[in-house]
């Protein structure tokens, strides 16, 4: 019945109209199957041929429906967009529906137009505009047809105001800026298509406007078009914006050789970190959204060709290998220098204090050496400490001797079995509780028993190193897979204005310039082994210089600073894969590593005996990693979590500081504060006396007062990135602890040689350039993705590297530099007996 009223009310029209008789047919059993048979009676379909840039004004009812028959000529060789747009009034009780059907595609929507946001919230939409999808035609030029039909199932008559026209300028072209207006329930989107001698392009969507969010999409030729806020990140590659957004694409990624961008509006901006206004939350509520309307500019841009990925590898690789070039020539000048030396020998019997010449008083001297005995009372401690004096605290050992225990084997000594000290128990507290220490008060363990302990670092830090680095590399490589599949932008904090891909990786640059860490940490590897091995050689010919002088060679340490700085460049890069919150530690994880291993090895010239050893050190750094992933992960906004970091904080900064102060010489136990309580008593109620050991505690002081300061800091601000907020202590304690090193260094009457200077010099200036460059911010995991790309910035060098790229350059330098310094630093004491050097 209903099917041959339907099929009735067109055959005079229909059949004769541009629509051919079997789409006439189709569309009446759609009524019949969907509306008719339901409805139970007969509708008046209308149909009418309909013209572009026309406003239809027409009403419709369940009674009657419209359909609207347009057609336009399309050109294999020419792009136009065909755009819908329906205004309909308040006050109707039953949406309209809205079918758009086409030659390959079927577009359909409802006024009112429901979005959903957070939370299930309703948002109705009365103004709607859509573009529809244009499927590609394979000959030059043909006529196609296409209909709006109109119906609804309200009682009321409801009015309606359609306008189909043309989208001038549809296609999209290099270079060139377009602008235009998008909404909610008005997106947006424009053809592309690569120019020939181009295959990667930028598209940059910009806007004035930070609110409302909106989302950048690039879709490939095909119907649908998914372009709503509920649908736009099905298919292709999407990012959220507020002010900024770019997303580099490729031309073997679409085999047409053309895509879409598309730009939508999203309902709220809780996306784009704005706020979300409460709303009353009952069932079926609309909320009205108000204007949403945001103007936009777009324009595509050609990325870098072949040439410019070349010379910035090349440019790359030039900067690090001419240090490597420049360590070769040095070598060989002081090869040339050491083979001139080798003809004026040094006669057997002159000492190394002669060979040295006078040694410059030093500010400690001022009294007379019974001063520098222990204070203690005891006449037997002092006749210890008198001798310990006399003989500089070493065991009476020939020459021969020392030389035969080089070729034992070092696996079968332990620290534990051997000590020089023969009562161990009572003279080492002796020594190491004097008012002034020497070097040789520090360094009277056997070398090899040091020499083993110190490689433990090294052994260590590798192994930490492979079972780090194997699920980090398997990780971003996850990440980037997964970015590539689901085309979800906002996966990854790049700095999407300079990110240049390569293969599977999105920002090549990127890690690229990571690449001076690992070639930097290899050159100081290679540097100290050739200074291992000209050391073992003048310990096998029994160097009485290398024996007895200067500060005791241990390069167990500098071993693993090396490795982990090479790691830190392997770290880094995988950190840069796809930077974000959740992985920002494998870039800082070997940051602290460095800081606490440079600490180490300060601290080690002039206290090897006592030094931390590798299983506690790492035990430690394993610590503070651990607070690192807690911070980042419970950090924000917890005042729980700050409060008990800032008490451990305080605490370990109280118990290091009582450990350097005594050099190891207490014990943590139940009698702890019965023993502070009694010195506090005796020292400083009944005597009124001052602090031993005056360098110590003024260093340890200033290292409360820092340490402190940042913890109120942390305490009070509590900042978004703990992991950088951690690293801060760890670098001001670093610096401080240098500083005071070199300060009591020439307060000790020592001198910095030439290249030591130099090396301070040339990495001070370098540290404040990657400084300035690292403070630009080009993006932060702090915000949104959308917020994050308003940090970002074109290339600054070659076309091809960033700031942040500079700020690899430069650190790494910067810390090959420091590790430079820590090596040649002290290289003035290489012929100044150990009894004269001082320990602080």
């Amino acid at each position: 019945m209903v099917l041959r009223s339907c099929w009735k009310s067109r055959h005079k029209t229909s059949c004769r109209g541009p629509a051919p008789c079997w789409v006439l047919l189709w569309f009446c059993v759609t009524q019949f199957v969907l509306g008719g048979g339901a409805l139970g009676e007969t509708k008046n379909v209308v149909q009418k041929d309909a013209e572009f840039d026309i406003t239809y004004n027409d009403t419709v009812t369940s009674e009657n429906q419209t359909i609207y028959a347009f057609n336009h000529t399309v050109s294999r060789n020419k792009s136009e967009g065909v755009r819908v747009t329906v205004d309909v009034s308040q006050g109707f009780e039953s949406p309209i529906l809205f079918v758009v059907r086409q030659k390959q595609a079927v577009l359909s929507f409802q006024i009112p137009l429901i979005l959903r946001g957070l939370y299930q919230r309703k948002y109705p939409y009365n103004h709607v505009g859509r573009t529809l999808c244009q499927p590609p035609t394979r000959v030059a030029s043909e006529t196609q047809y296409f209909f709006v039909d109109v119906s609804t199932l309200s009682t009321q008559g409801t009015n309606y105001q359609l306008r189909v026209s043309r989208v001038e300028s549809f296609t999209l072209h290099t270079d060139k800026k377009f602008s235009f207006t998008a909404s909610p329930s008005q997106p947006q989107y424009f053809k592309y298509v690569f120019p020939d001698g181009v295959d990667t392009v930028i598209v940059k969507v910009n806007s004035d406007m930070t609110f409302p969010c909106s989302v950048m999409s690039i879709q490939d030729i095909q119907c649908p078009v998914y372009d709503l806020d509920n649908n736009v990140a099905f298919i292709g590659m999407y990012q959220t914006m507020t002010k900024k957004g770019a997303i580099t694409v490729q031309r073997k990624d679409f085999p047409s050789n053309s895509f879409y961008v598309v730009v939508v509006v999203k309902t709220e901006d809780e996306a784009c970190g704005g706020p979300l206004r409460f709303y009353p939350l009952r069932p079926d509520e609309l909320i009205d959204a108000g204007n949403r309307s945001k103007i936009i500019d777009v324009i595509v841009t050609p990325a870098i060709n072949s040439d410019v990925y070349v010379m910035g590898m090349l440019f790359c690789l030039g900067i690090f290998l001419s240090f490597y070039l420049l360590t070769l020539l040095m070598a060989c000048v002081e090869n040339k220098r050491m083979k001139k030396r080798e003809v004026f020998q040094i006669p057997a019997d002159m000492s190394p204090a002669e060979t040295a010449g006078q040694t410059p008083a030093s500010p400690y001297e001022y009294g007379s050496f019974a001063d520098n005995g222990s204070t203690l009372s005891s006449e037997a401690i002092t006749d210890s400490a008198t001798s310990t004096d006399n003989n500089y605290g070493y065991v009476d050992r020939s020459l021969d001797s020392v030389g035969r225990s080089r070729h034992e084997s070092l696996s079968s000594v332990e620290e534990d079995d051997y000590d020089t000290l023969d009562d161990i128990n009572s003279d080492k507290n002796i020594v190491r509780t004097k008012k002034f220490l020497y070097v040789a008060d520090l360094s009277r363990k056997d070398k090899r028993i040091l020499s083993k302990k110190y490689q433990i670092y090294f052994w260590n830090i590798a192994t930490i190193a492979v079972f780090y680095a194997l699920p980090v590399v398997q990780l971003v490589i996850t990440y980037q897979t997964v970015v590539n599949v689901t085309g979800n932008q906002d996966i990854c904090y790049y700095n999407f204005l300079c990110a240049h891909p390569l293969g599977a990786l999105s920002a090549f640059n990127n890690i690229l310039s990571n690449l001076g860490y690992v070639l930097l940490g290899l050159l100081f590897l290679l540097i100290i082994l050739k200074r291992d091995i000209v050391h073992q050689r003048a310990l096998v010919r029994n160097d009485v210089n290398a024996l007895e002088c200067g500060i005791p060679k241990h390069f167990g340490l500098y071993y693993a600073m090396g490795t982990a700085l090479m790691m830190e460049g392997l770290l880094s890069a995988c950190y840069h894969v796809c930077p974000n919150y959740t992985n920002f530690q494998f870039d800082t994880s070997f940051m602290y590593m460095i800081a606490g291993l440079c600490m180490l090895k300060l601290y080690q010239k002039r206290h090897p005996d006592i030094n931390a050893s590798a299983y506690t050190a790492y035990a430690c750094l394993a610590g503070v990693i651990f607070f690192s992933v807690l911070g980042v992960v419970f950090g924000k906004g917890n005042n729980v979590f700050w409060i008990i970091f800032s008490v451990i904080h305080i605490l370990a900064t109280m118990l290091l500081s009582t450990q350097l102060y005594y050099m190891g010489r207490w014990r943590l136990d139940s009698g702890i504060l019965r023993r502070m309580v009694h010195i506090i008593y005796t020292d400083s109620i009944r005597q009124c006396s001052g602090p031993m050991y005056i360098d110590r505690m003024v260093l340890l002081v200033m290292g409360n007062i820092v340490n402190w300061s940042l913890a109120a800091y942390g305490l009070l601000e509590r900042p978004n990135d703990f992991a950088s907020y951690l690293l801060a202590i760890a670098i001001c304690n670093l610096l401080l602890y240098f500083a005071f090193y070199i300060i009591m260094k020439l307060r000790s009457g020592e001198r910095i040689q030439c290249l030591a200077l130099v090396c301070i010099l040339f990495t001070a200036v370098v540290w404040g350039l990657a400084l300035y460059f690292f403070f630009q911010g080009l993006s932060t995991w702090q915000k949104t993705p959308a917020e994050s790309r308003e940090h970002n910035r074109d290339c600054i060098l070659l076309s091809f590297f960033d700031d942040h790229d500079i700020w690899h350059f430069l650190s790494s330098i910067a810390m090959f530099g420091s590790f430079l310094v820590l090596m040649t630093m002290d290289d003035d004491l290489d012929t100044v007996q150990r009894d004269k050097i001082f320990a602080f």
